[in-house]
């Protein structure tokens, strides 16, 4: 197939485009190469997949409307991953008008492209933090999801909204994926794994927030873009029991269909950060703090619905995943 995947400098789409690549497909990536991280650690990702005879890299921005209506209209993709956004739950509290713009109306841009070119499949990165003030575990796609709690997490959920949307008005085969703390090798500097690991080899303390009562369902890399893969090749189609007047938040009469991606398996903060201390044979100073604003206390995933329908799930375990992270951050650095 002719797959457009976008953010495919990021670490999900740099994973992502290297399976479509390894199976024979044909895949455009797509990506601002922001400074939002350094981008030296995009370029390294995409020097990953470049060689690759079968791949052609366009920077472009999303949101930037007309550049999108052209790369649809000159490549006539078969299927979309959209895997671009503005990401950070933290972040979201300082730069609300990135999220806008790359969550949004980005986002709406890519829509209207497969709308007007006969995209076969759109495939899109939505986030466990859409779970919101939901407390009740596990997650479950057939929870109501109407109380975000960060600009991030209400921008993933207004995504779910638009595509059934597109799904309704037009029969747009649209799959949400609802991705629960991804790690793994080429992580993002801003996320836990990489602001631990860096701090406990230069010997400084590490943030620990709502003093280490915290729990995340962390997915390793490889689980996360195996799963995106399988369902971009399972074309969402209506539930034929839908029912209106008990409408199902997780399916619809469209072709429309929202999936959990997390290891099923909630781990604790202070578990997670062992298991990085184990794998560094250093043990960490810690800086105990408060709850974040627009932060969470716990995440697990209910994926039954995945693994029901796409027949996967992901299964790696957190010391298997954290030794392999610890394997590349040193071989990246250098650090022997």
């Amino acid at each position: 197939m002719k797959v457009l995947v976008t953010g495919a400098a990021g670490f999900i789409g740099m994973h992502v485009a290297k399976i479509l690549l390894a199976r024979g497909d044909e895949v455009v990536g797509v990506d601002t190469l922001n400074d939002y991280y350094d981008p030296r650690l995009k370029l390294a990702r995409l020097e990953e997949i470049k060689p690759h005879a079968n791949f052609r890299f366009r920077q472009l921005d999303i949101a930037d409307r007309m550049a999108m209506e052209d790369l649809f209209a000159q490549e006539k993709f078969q299927r979309v991953i959209n895997l671009a956004a503005q990401p950070g739950v933290r972040y979201s509290l300082k730069n609300p008008y990135a999220y806008i713009q790359t969550n949004l109306v980005g986002f709406g841009n890519l829509l209207e492209g497969c709308r007007h070119n006969g995209v076969e499949h759109f495939v899109y990165a939505s986030s466990s933090s859409v779970y919101g003030a939901n407390t009740r575990m596990p997650f479950s796609v057939h929870d109501n999801v109407d109380h975000p709690v960060s600009l991030y997490a209400a921008s993933k959920k207004a995504n779910e909204l638009m595509a059934h949307t597109y799904s309704h008005l037009y029969g747009l085969p649209t799959s949400g994926l609802r991705y629960f703390t991804v790690y793994g090798p080429w992580g993002r500097p801003d996320m836990s794994p990489w602001l631990f690991t860096y701090a406990i080899l230069e010997d400084r303390p590490i943030d620990v927030f709502n003093m280490g009562k915290m729990q995340r369902d962390f997915t390793y890399i490889d689980d996360i873009a195996e799963g995106t893969v399988q369902v971009l090749d399972r074309i969402a189609a209506p539930n034929p029991e839908f029912a209106t007047d008990d409408p199902d938040p997780g399916t619809s009469y469209a072709p429309y269909r929202v999936y959990n991606i997390g290891n099923h398996q909630p781990v604790a903060l202070m578990t997670f950060i062992k298991t990085i201390e184990d794998a560094l044979g250093r043990e960490a100073q810690k800086n105990f703090l408060p709850m974040q604003p627009g932060d969470v206390v716990a995440t697990y995933a209910n994926v039954d619905d995945l693994k029901r329908d796409v027949g996967f799930e992901p299964k790696t375990p957190l010391a298997d995943g954290i030794g392999r992270w610890v394997e590349w951050y040193r071989r990246y650095h250098r650090l022997g």
